[in-house]
């Protein structure tokens, strides 16, 4: 019998984006769900918590369902055994690859004592994915509740500028970057070309961006499977209308009407492409959007000075030198 959350356990705040996300873990030890650990309650009873199997590498994950700057996460750990959580890893990112664990991590947790709630400064590391594990030894891995504070990353393709290789209907390029993941075609919200060979879109971003994901929505209204082995490249040559760039993933397949995060590591460039390449296909998009490296507009800036303001500092600089040595 599941134990209710007691009246003393504490509702969460609702600015933990983990609430609305959706919890997988590697196994399930009895009834105990992966959700139990965003539930919203701090119940360190072992009736309101997460329990997997004795599982080498044993691994816990919340998709947040939109790519956030991450700027903290906190775990609640069982009031008995909280030794278990001992060197457990927490990862953020966009990847799925080995279900998550490859992602960047944040910190490695030396311990949580029974029962506690700690914090841990993620420092806006940027990802979708939160992933706990613990890593090499064979282990249980439990939590009593897993809270993720941050802030939505920012989709720069919304003031991008789209075009693809035709139209068909009123599935206008633009409608990929118009903020609404609507995946049904009829309302109006998806893009779509004709049967061509190689059908493509592109947004131009107006900028050169470090992007760190790309987004993809796709039709959810029927047909999904056209999306499959479609491309996306990311760089600043126009040639061949974009689709010469570097790659950054081969989708495989996006099931009607879901969106998928794709990692592209920092790949820089002004232009994001989706082709389907080698086949004659209609290409369809509910949503396109481009997260960035949020520290490349500091970057650009910092490259970007004004040679002339640098010139005049260093003139001021020497007549100060100037004028300290004709006093001595």
């Amino acid at each position: 019998m599941l134990n209710a959350p007691s009246c003393q356990s504490k509702l969460l705040a609702h600015n933990n984006v983990a609430l609305r996300g959706v919890a997988a873990q590697s196994s399930q030890f009895s009834d105990r769900d992966a959700h139990y650990a965003i539930d919203g309650y701090r119940n360190t009873n072992y009736g309101s918590c997460t329990h997997t199997a004795q599982d080498t590498n044993p691994w816990w994950r919340v998709d947040l369902l939109d790519v956030y700057k991450v700027t903290a996460v906190t775990i609640t750990n069982r009031d008995e055994v909280p030794e278990r959580l001992d060197g457990a890893e927490i990862r953020i990112g966009n990847s799925l690859e080995n279900n998550g664990i490859n992602n960047p991590r944040c910190v490695v947790i030396s311990h949580i004592p029974a029962g506690e709630t700690n914090t841990f400064q993620c420092n806006e590391m940027e990802g979708r994915y939160v992933v706990v594990v613990i890593p090499v030894r064979k282990e249980y891995l439990t939590l009593c509740e897993l809270e993720v504070y941050g802030t939505p990353a920012v989709n720069v393709a919304l003031k991008g500028v789209a075009s693809q290789s035709s139209l068909n209907g009123y599935g206008n390029a633009h409608n990929a970057i118009d903020g609404s993941r609507e995946s049904d075609y009829y309302k109006r919200s998806c893009t779509h070309t004709t049967q061509e060979t190689n059908p493509w879109w592109r947004v131009d971003l107006l900028d050169v961006t470090k992007v760190t994901a790309v987004s993809i929505t796709n039709r959810g209204d029927g047909v999904p499977e056209r999306l499959d082995g479609a491309e996306m490249r990311i760089g600043n040559s126009l040639e061949n209308n974009g689709i010469n760039n570097p790659r950054c993933v081969v989708i495989s397949h996006i099931p009607a009407g879901e969106t998928n995060t794709f990692q592209c590591n920092e790949m820089e460039g002004r232009y994001v492409v989706v082709v389907i390449p080698g086949r004659s296909e209609w290409l369809t998009l509910c949503e396109v959007e481009v997260f960035m490296d949020r520290f490349s507009t500091v970057r650009k800036k910092r490259r970007s000075v004004d040679p002339h303001r640098q010139v005049t500092t260093r003139s001021i600089l020497q007549n100060v030198v100037l004028i300290a040595t004709d006093r001595q």
